[in-house]
């Protein structure tokens, strides 16, 4: 592949405009564990990670809250 054109270069920096970074640390070998998951599922790390912060949210939001918990700091 070769260097990209300026109107690539261009139509990157406009596409990437739409998304913010969001810093997520863990240990060398949960990173591999991660990757190597999601590229077993045919997905980028980036998508498997979406993907499971979607699942989980969908699922947090369909379970019924315990009595007396309303999920903010005392």
């Amino acid at each position: 592949m070769g260097e990209r054109t300026e109107a690539q270069k261009r139509a990157h920096k406009k596409y990437m405009e739409k998304f913010v970074e969001v810093k997520v640390r863990m240990t060398p070998e949960r990173r591999s564990s991660v990757q190597a998951h999601a590229v077993a599922q045919g997905e980028s790390t980036t998508a498997f990670i979406n993907r499971a912060i979607d699942e989980t949210m969908k699922r947090d939001n369909a379970a019924p809250k315990a009595a007396g918990c309303s999920g903010e700091s005392q």
